[in-house]
């Protein structure tokens, strides 16, 4: 379809409305602000402490995939993000497969979130059963996801406001607790960064293995490309910017942890030892955490349903999904709402028959391969089939490549099973569909 007929034609359209900033934002609720907290435990044990070391590796880590992410949208600025580039570039069978792994990855991600937030509100109010909270998150997600992408950019705006001023006063109390305890110097403030007592290389890539995983979710910002003021500049700064933001925030929160509970010292439970960490700064601060957690998937759980509900939207208009119900927007709202209904469904049926750990791990099944497809999507345009073949634009893709491949070669066994379930049955569908690839899929480059 040319662009003039795109522009002409009567259906209702996405709106571009998101500045920059929106998209920062979006991105870093999608994360989460606080997102080393649930896994600090995990990441202080298996990295000997190095905790810092790690996620600051995982930065710039993914800043190579984020930087591919950034490139491609420039080329496409379109809403259906990895499934257009690896369609586009390198075939549209291989964009289909990338495109139903990101399914899965965005359709989980809300889905764990309610999971997750329902247990805690159960936590916080446990006359109120576990199955009916379930059941106001996935409500509450949709209703919020179906009033419009600018109402949604207002609700991040306020949550990044609320979890960062409990960031702050985290940073205040661990402020306070270090400075008026004794502590060893000259190496007491450095020893995060690097104990040579405790440090091995095995271990501290053993961390970042699993620190780059908390970074998963800023692929969403491309989601929104359609949506976004001057996406071809737009949406490579937002990534790169939410990666870097993430990536500073959480080197600071572990910091801080890791001065106040040195990695010599046991948690009482590994999974909640962020929590612990706050209580010794300042016993108030056990329930604020927790509020803080529950905010933050929350608000992870809303956004990617939003981008889960755009991915759709792409497939569906480009015909890999069926386009008179996926391919839709409304016109009230300028949003594609048969798809933030389907995304709720699925989250709120999928929350009482998957668990948390298998949910998480086989969301990284999915979002692993379709960044692999992204890189290879940015190495073929930008230094294969470019006339200047420069290193700058082979050494970002290949690097988040690699990377990638090496994370997702070490998942789990369940979760490998699981996610290749999902795609051998995505492909049977897409082969049906368009007859073993052999109908063309349309691809529609918007005007911005």
């Amino acid at each position: 379809m040319s662009e003039a007929a795109v522009a002409t034609n009567g259906a209702p359209r996405l709106r571009r409305t998101l500045t920059l900033w929106d998209l920062i934002l979006y991105g870093v609720i999608v994360i989460q602000p606080v997102a080393p907290m649930s896994v600090f435990g995990v990441l202080s044990e298996r990295g000997h402490g190095h905790v810092v070391t790690a996620i600051l590796i995982a930065m710039v880590a993914m800043l190579f995939t984020g930087i591919s992410y950034g490139r491609m949208a420039r080329a496409y600025p379109s809403a259906g993000s990895a499934f257009t580039y690896v369609a586009q570039e390198i075939h549209p069978g291989v964009g289909y497969v990338t495109g139903w792994s990101m399914v899965m990855d965005y359709m989980l991600n809300p889905l764990i979130c309610t999971i997750w937030c329902a247990q805690q509100a159960h936590d916080f109010a446990p006359h109120v059963p576990v199955w009916g909270w379930k059941i106001f998150f996935a409500v509450v997600f949709t209703l919020l996801n179906i009033q419009g992408v600018k109402s949604s950019a207002r609700i991040n705006t306020a949550m990044a406001i609320g979890m960062g001023a409990v960031i702050v006063v985290i940073f205040v109390a661990a402020a306070r607790y270090i400075l008026g305890h004794p502590h060893d110097p000259p190496d007491f403030f450095t020893r995060p960064f690097y104990d040579p007592q405790t440090f091995h290389y095995s271990a501290v890539l053993g961390c970042t293995s699993i620190a780059v995983l908390t970074y998963i979710g800023f692929d969403g910002i491309s989601t929104l490309s359609e949506e976004a003021e001057n996406p071809r500049r737009n949406i490579l700064l937002a990534t790169v910017l939410t990666c870097v933001v993430i990536g500073i925030l959480s080197a600071i929160e572990v910091y801080l942890a890791q001065l106040i509970w040195p990695a010599s010292q046991h948690f009482p439970d590994v999974d909640t030892a962020y929590v612990w960490v706050a209580g010794r700064a300042w016993k108030p601060l056990f329930p604020i955490v927790g509020l803080t957690l529950l905010l933050a998937n929350f608000g992870s759980g809303l956004g990617a349903q939003l981008g889960a509900a755009r991915l759709l939207y792409g497939m569906g208009r480009s015909n890999a999904l069926p386009k008179s119900f996926f391919g839709a927007v409304d016109a009230r709202h300028g949003v594609p709402r048969n798809n933030v209904f389907f995304v709720g469904a699925v989250a709120l049926l999928g929350a009482f028959f998957l668990s948390f750990g298998l949910g998480a791990e086989m969301l990284n099944f999915g979002a692993l391969i379709a960044f692999m497809g992204v890189n290879a999507a940015a190495f073929l345009r930008y230094f294969v089939r470019a006339e200047n073949k420069k290193a700058w634009n082979v050494i970002p893709p290949v690097v988040g490549f690699l990377i990638c491949l090496g994370l997702w070669l070490h998942l789990s066994r369940p979760a490998m099973i699981a996610g290749s379930i999902w795609m051998i049955a995505g492909i049977a569908f897409g082969v049906w569909k368009t007859r073993w690839f052999r109908e063309p899929l349309s691809f529609e480059v918007p005007a911005e």
